[in-house]
């Protein structure tokens, strides 16, 4: 069981998250966002909340694998 899906998930969210929110930033004060979106800069807001949430996934496969390394106390070897 050495795959774990949070992996590759954290890495697309973090990369795209990072793009969005920097594209966002980038068109901060456009008039676009006043058009379409009630002056909202949506890119920016969702690019945050895709890198808070790859991150997220990130910090729980690195948690995962490190709890998986570590053997349990109290459980035989023979099981």
């Amino acid at each position: 069981m050495g795959f774990d899906i949070r992996l590759p998930i954290g890495i697309m969210f973090t990369t795209f998250g990072l793009l969005l929110a920097a594209y966002g930033a980038a068109t901060r004060g456009s008039d676009i966002y006043a058009r379409h979106s009630l002056g909202i800069n949506v890119n920016l807001w969702w690019g945050m909340a895709m890198l808070a949430f790859g991150l997220a996934m990130l910090l729980l496969a690195r948690r995962g694998s490190r709890l998986q390394a570590k053997p349990r106390l109290g459980r035989s070897l023979k099981s």
